[in-house]
């Protein structure tokens, strides 16, 4: 079997990867809805891959891995490495995660992150506390909910003189500065008022960063340590900072019994090293679609696990496509792993161009997924449909 194309349509949002075979059979893999200005990375590597067999996965892949980097620009890597693994099991007659070494559970945990009212509160104890009701009484019965403080989101532009530093509204802005007393006092009431709702049912985990000082960040994890928290996120780096400052996360973490965490906008096993080896964080949240792909957060999981580190993969915007990935590596990952973030639909279209297990809109129950054994991830583009949404430009996706 030869790869003959690799294909990049902007369905929504998702830079969506078809690679196409000799042999008929097809794989898809996609990226994050933030990022539709990927398609010319992602056909960039095509040169390279052609005529590889894509069911040897790991060796086609080391011809494009070195040209990959940190959050957004490994996401073209890690789709194709997706597709490739979507293809190895169709023509294996095999779900992915036999293919990665069989399930270690039958059914895989979820947090959210992601589903939320559609009318904030705002970020005040009030109305963080009320977001957190109606985020508990969702129909998925999550165990764990991670919401957005500080740094992450609006909390330090809406609260007036939150942090001494440069405030800038643009939204991707690098906020960073030490907080003021106010901004801190106001922050541990916002948690405690949303743990206040969630009791000892629910776990809370905060995305706090980037941008908050080594010196506020073991400050604010020890004023909530009598909350037990599932963790804390990306604190001093994260989200879109293309390096990881291992031995400053050591400096908080070894220092509080709150949870750290990071590790969503990190590309490859080597650059998770440090954190792992020097058991910088608690726990390590690598998203299969930045990180290298499946085979590579898989082989996280497991040396972070040799070392007590926990795994809870980061998931948001990932998609339809995303969540069947995210449900098939995780079915695999040693017992170090915590739950990954679900992904939901960018938009109520996409499951009506998708079919498979995924698409079932009652998939989680009690904050759990039951893991399938359809053949590679499981779903497929329904093509008459799809073309529905294709740009003009697009227009050939289904080509080949």
């Amino acid at each position: 079997m030869k790869i003959t194309d690799l294909k990049c349509a902007i369905i929504g949002n998702h830079p969506v990867v078809r690679i196409t075979t000799d042999e008929g059979i097809d794989g898809i893999g996609c990226g994050e809805a933030s990022k539709p200005y990927l398609k010319p990375h992602v056909l960039f590597y095509k040169e390279y891959i052609l005529g590889e067999d894509p069911r040897d996965v790991e060796r086609t892949i080391r011809r494009i891995r070195r040209m990959g980097a940190f959050k957004p620009w490994g996401t073209a890597v890690s789709a194709i490495e997706v597709a490739l693994w979507d293809i190895a099991g169709k023509a294996a007659g095999q779900p992915v995660h036999r293919l990665l070494g069989g399930k270690v559970r039958d059914k895989v945990r979820v947090y959210n992150g992601n589903i939320r009212p559609k009318t904030g509160g705002g970020y005040t104890p009030e109305g963080m506390a009320r977001n957190m009701k109606w985020m508990k009484d969702l129909p998925h019965n999550f165990s764990i909910i991670k919401q957005g403080i500080a740094f992450h989101g609006n909390m330090a532009t809406e609260f007036p003189d939150y942090y001494y530093g440069d405030v800038e509204l643009k939204e991707r802005f690098p906020k960073r500065g030490r907080l003021t007393e106010r901004g801190l006092k106001h922050t541990i009431e916002c948690v405690e008022a949303m743990k206040e709702v969630l009791g000892d049912e629910v776990g809370l985990a905060l995305d706090v960063g980037p941008g908050v000082i080594p010196q506020d960040a073991l400050k604010l994890a020890r004023a909530l340590e009598h909350l037990n928290l599932m963790w804390m996120e990306d604190m001093i780096t994260g989200d879109y900072t293309p390096f990881v400052l291992a031995d400053m996360y050591r400096d908080v973490s070894d220092n509080t019994t709150t949870p750290i965490h990071t590790g969503e906008q990190i590309y490859l096993r080597q650059n998770f090293v440090d954190l792992i080896e020097k058991r910088a964080v608690d726990v390590v949240g690598p998203d299969p679609l930045d990180v290298g792909g499946l085979a590579e957060i898989k082989w996280i999981a497991e040396y972070a696990d040799l070392h007590g580190i926990d795994m809870a993969p980061h998931g948001t915007l990932d998609g339809l496509i995303g969540l069947a990935a995210l449900v098939q590596v995780s079915a695999t990952m040693p017992q170090n792993y915590i739950a990954f973030e679900l992904p939901n639909a960018e938009a109520d279209w996409w499951y009506d161009i998708v079919e498979g297990p995924a698409t079932d809109k009652n998939l989680v129950k009690d904050s759990h997924i039951e893991v399938w054994d359809d053949p590679g991830l499981g779903i497929r583009l329904i093509e008459e449909e799809t073309k529905k949404h294709l740009r003009e430009e697009d227009a050939d996706f289904f080509e080949g």
